[in-house]
């Protein structure tokens, strides 16, 4: 059935096994609906009673808030994208890679910095107070659900800005530039030319930016909004129900799963779209020139999502690191930094080892089966960490009841081996999809040569794919090592004992309301994050050329 590993059942099962054990989570959920005994009949008194309670909270919280941010990506993701695409004008070559920077932002970082800034006793409210003479509050509260629409806009229309710059590329300036030559005015030409060739990228960007705010548990559990993920968490760890857990997990997936859709189908259309109806490569068109007003206004646009998702929360974080150095935490930042690097670097390794063992058994095997074991391991960066967190806790917890003796409970919990298991069902996507693509550039003809030489399977990864797999594999390392470090909801209930991590003090410090000490971890993660981005922004500029 797997081709060239059918010469070894072990490799078999040890691919079975691996896929289960990244569809483990996805499977216990699921199996919460069983009618197994009590369990069925218990989940559905649950969900009846969460539908009359704090379900249409969740629901209407949720699908608010995935409106607001909707709105707000795709406007700014889309406008930038345009206007560095399309037009011309000094400094845009700066504006590229810079609109890039709120990458490097976790989306609590974000919510943590304006909060300390914006909030009733920060450094601007005081201040106007003290200059105007007022008393009470000058701005409305930060921690609102427009407060984390507004957070999530800036943080996440990179995503947008992304596909949708890929999506203008070349072709479309020689398509504006034909649609000038007969005529048309330029807010034609973007109505009619532009927009029509974005809009698959845009949706799928969309699609993205809303899988994250919907897996977002900082940002919802700070500011005190019922998000599903709120909600799970809330369920399990206050109210110890877990069946009811599981219940807002599988909405949580089922949402998450039209999103994936979605996404899936924007990203075919959006192949589409950039390849019907190209122009010659040697036409002389170029972008839009633009001077005066127009000008300061691109200038305006492409500047304010800078300073918004990049630029002002890491000035708000510096004051309280700069205003009261000796302060911080730097006993245990070390200690905190550790643990951040052994969980990433852990996870880095065992994650590109998983999938360079997909991804070259889908290379050397056209059957389905083992395509179709690619495509489930691919979708666990789409799974929420709280999906992931319920998911492995349901059959720990069902075993222990079972086996006592095994003690299940303490390895998954109490050890590094639930929190890596957490990170690998989340992150062996992303690997996956750089070693795939790494793998596109390798020559289906060095296979056959080698095989013809007499090169076995494993010869052929050592001798052959490895040389030139190395780059990729470099960078699937440091993105999965990157997003490990950034990881909050399954960190904050897995970890092991004694072994926070920075994303979990950073929080920690933040529902303390200690947030300048939380600025010290906060700026830790950033400094991280600007590691992919800086090579992302790299890459642009090679596939620009």
């Amino acid at each position: 059935m797997f081709h060239f590993l059918s010469r070894s059942n072990l490799s078999r099962w040890a691919l079975l096994l691996l896929i289960t054990a990244l569809m483990l989570p996805v499977l216990a959920v699921l199996a919460s609906w069983l009618p197994v005994g009590d369990a069925g009949g218990q989940a559905q008194v649950i969900l009846k009673e969460m539908a009359s309670t704090v379900l249409p909270d969740y629901v209407g919280t949720s699908l608010l808030l995935c409106l607001m941010v909707t709105v707000g990506v795709a406007l700014v993701g889309l406008s930038t994208a345009v206007a560095v695409t399309l037009f011309e004008f000094p400094g845009r070559r700066v504006f590229e890679w810079a609109l890039l920077l709120p990458l490097a932002m976790p989306a609590y970082v974000v919510a943590y910095a304006y909060t300390d800034f914006l909030q009733f006793s920060g450094p601007l409210q005081t201040g106007l107070r003290n200059v105007l003479g007022l008393q009470g509050r000058v701005f409305p509260e930060v921690r609102t659900v427009v407060g984390a629409a507004w957070v999530f806009t800036f943080a996440l229309y990179p995503y947008v800005y992304l596909l949708a710059r890929t999506a203008l590329g070349e072709r479309t300036v020689h398509l504006m530039e034909a649609a000038r030559l007969m005529g048309a005015p330029l807010n034609r030409r973007l109505r009619e030319v532009a927009l029509p060739l974005a809009r698959p990228a845009v949706a799928a960007g969309v699609a993205l930016a809303l899988m994250e705010t919907l897996a977002d548990f900082g940002v919802s559990s700070y500011f005190g909004i019922q998000t599903f993920t709120a909600g799970i968490y809330k369920a399990w760890l206050a109210m110890d129900n877990r069946v009811a857990a599981a219940q807002l997990a599988t909405l949580l997936l089922i949402l998450v799963a039209v999103l994936l859709a979605l996404e899936r189908r924007a990203q075919h259309r959006m192949r589409f779209a950039v390849t019907k109806g190209a122009c010659s490569s040697g036409s002389d068109a170029q972008a839009v020139q633009l001077r005066g007003r127009q000008r300061i206004g691109v200038w305006l646009l492409c500047a304010a999502p800078i300073l918004m998702g990049f630029v002002l929360p890491v000035m708000f974080m510096l004051r309280p690191l700069t205003a009261d150095w000796a302060a911080l935490p730097w006993s245990s930042f070390g200690a905190w930094a550790m643990n951040s690097l052994r969980l990433g670097a852990i996870t880095a390794v065992l994650a590109v080892g998983v999938a360079l063992m997909l991804a070259f058994s889908v290379r050397r095997s056209s059957h389905w089966a083992v395509r179709s074991a690619a495509q489930l391991a691919s979708l666990g960066y789409a799974i929420p960490g709280a999906v992931v967190v319920v998911g492995l806790l349901l059959p720990v917890g069902w075993l222990q009841a079972w086996k006592p003796d095994w003690q299940l409970g303490y390895w998954v919990t109490a050890t590094a081996v639930g929190i890596v298991w957490a990170y690998l069902v989340r992150f062996c996507a992303v690997a996956l999809q750089a070693l795939q693509s790494g793998y596109a550039r390798v020559p289906a003809s060095l296979d056959d040569s080698a095989r013809m030489l007499g090169a076995s399977g494993m010869q052929m990864l050592v001798r052959v794919h490895w040389p030139l797999l190395r780059r990729s594999v470099a960078v699937a390392a440091l993105l999965v090592f990157v997003d490990v470090m950034k990881e909050l909801p399954a960190t904050l209930v897995l970890r092991p004992f004694n072994s926070d991590t920075l994303a979990v003090v950073a929080y920690q410090l933040a529902r303390d309301e200690r947030l300048g000490e939380a600025a010290l971890p906060c700026l830790a993660l950033v400094l991280v994050g600007l590691i992919p981005v800086m090579l992302l922004s790299r890459t642009l500029r090679v596939a620009d050329r």
